[in-house]
């Protein structure tokens, strides 16, 4: 008697891939959905963080062709000569007072005020014990010229105080060409890399989940489609795995999306620090480990996201329950800029998603370990599977899965 095989037995990978399929055919058949998700998150992030960039920039950055002028009161012989030297116009004035409320109107950049007779006061000038002669610098923080105008000028007086002690010197093989600031560019991307694109890739791995798995988890429970799949000769675990395996899939691609979009703007969002900056700093291997950790991580998210959605009723619901998971992820996230350096206790890359970051933090300032590492890569997959495991028993479950 030929014994007949029990319902998707034998075709368990088929099977799974049948429901990924379906859940690609979904998602790519729908242009709108595609361009929202996919190519819409980079495009408006490259926008966004380019403008700001350039908006920054403008407002730090002193105007070429409309310099700030520099009014002086009782201004020596010794301070003119030194503004002489510079490309700052400056003139003199008897109007203290109507110079300052200028300042305050913005119709004027920086005043400085001189007490009678300046460099016959210094020459004389003598012991500590005594007042030494002042010099007042009024100008408006809240204009850009007037700021620019103001460090420019109280560096200048500082060199010429300094010049006046004449007991030591400060950097003076400058002149000659030798820097005295030794941070290469490995030193300065890995600093600031690591403190900033740990979180924001957090934020965009979690949007681009977000984006994805309560409609189609949640969204087909509340259309009714759900049910149609339950019932189909499909063992609920393959349809656990298919649906994780092929959302995480469309939510890295999101992910990479704002992630490219952050990569490309970042010249234009850190204007001139840009230049003491390089991501060819990172090698082939810093790249895989990334990838591997980022894989590893959109499948936790995603897992953890259909727990809650397999309760929720409707999308909205879905994206409400969403919340605190969300809030946990951006708290471990801003872990990242703290400062101090990744973690060295290797127990603690055994911890899902604050693993992610410290490994993200030794990859991106060069500190990584390659134990360190893998053991959060596998600890994120090893979390996945019983997440998955939770999520197929959740789908076995009429009370869950058919409450609407």
């Amino acid at each position: 008697m030929n014994r007949k095989k029990s319902p998707g037995s034998g075709a368990g990978g088929r099977n799974v891939w049948t429901i990924m399929k379906k859940e690609f055919a979904r998602f790519f058949g729908d242009k709108k959905l595609v361009f929202t998700t996919l190519l819409l998150p980079g495009l408006l992030i490259y926008a966004v963080y380019s403008f700001m960039g350039e908006g920054i920039t403008r407002q730090f950055s002193p105007d070429e062709e409309n310099p700030p002028v520099i009014y002086g009161e009782n201004m020596p012989a010794s301070v003119q000569t030194i503004l002489d030297q510079t490309s700052l116009p400056w003139q003199e004035t008897q109007d203290a007072e109507a110079v300052k409320e200028e300042i305050r109107e913005k119709t004027a950049d920086l005043l400085l005020v001189f007490p009678e007779d300046f460099d016959r006061q210094v020459e004389a000038y003598q012991t500590s014990e005594e007042p030494a002669p002042e010099i007042q610098i009024f100008f408006n923080s809240s204009q850009s010229s007037s700021q620019s105008a103001y460090t420019q000028i109280r560096e200048l007086l500082d060199q010429y105080e300094t010049g006046l002690a004449n007991k030591f010197d400060v950097n003076r093989s400058q002149e000659t060409g030798e820097p005295f600031d030794l941070a290469t560019k490995e030193d300065t991307t890995a600093q600031v890399f690591s403190m900033l694109l740990p979180l924001l890739l957090m934020v965009f791995l979690f949007s681009g989940c977000m984006a994805v798995v309560p409609e189609s988890i949640a969204g087909e429970k509340e259309r009714g489609t759900i049910a149609t799949l339950l019932v189909t000769p499909v063992r609920r675990w393959e349809l656990a795995v298919g649906k994780i395996l092929s959302l995480s899939i469309i939510a890295l691609l999101s992910g990479i999306s704002s992630f490219a979009g952050t990569i490309l703007s970042l010249p234009k969002l850190m204007g001139a620090a840009a230049d003491s900056m390089s991501a060819s700093v990172y090698g082939i291997s810093e790249y895989l480990l990334l990838l591997g950790l980022v894989l590893s991580t959109v499948l936790v998210l995603t897992a953890l996201m259909a727990i809650i959605s397999s309760f929720a009723k409707s999308v909205k619901e879905a994206g409400t329950a969403v919340t605190p998971l969300m809030i946990v992820v951006m708290f471990l996230a801003i872990t990242s800029m703290m400062g101090g350096g990744p973690a060295q206790d290797v127990l603690l890359y055994m911890i899902p998603l604050y693993n992610t970051v410290q490994s993200m933090v030794s990859i991106f300032s060069l500190q990584y370990s390659m134990v360190c590492v893998g053991v959060a890569i596998v600890s994120n997959l090893i979390c996945s599977v019983l997440l998955a495991y939770v999520v197929t028993r959740l789908f076995s479950s009429e009370k869950v899965m058919f409450t609407r």
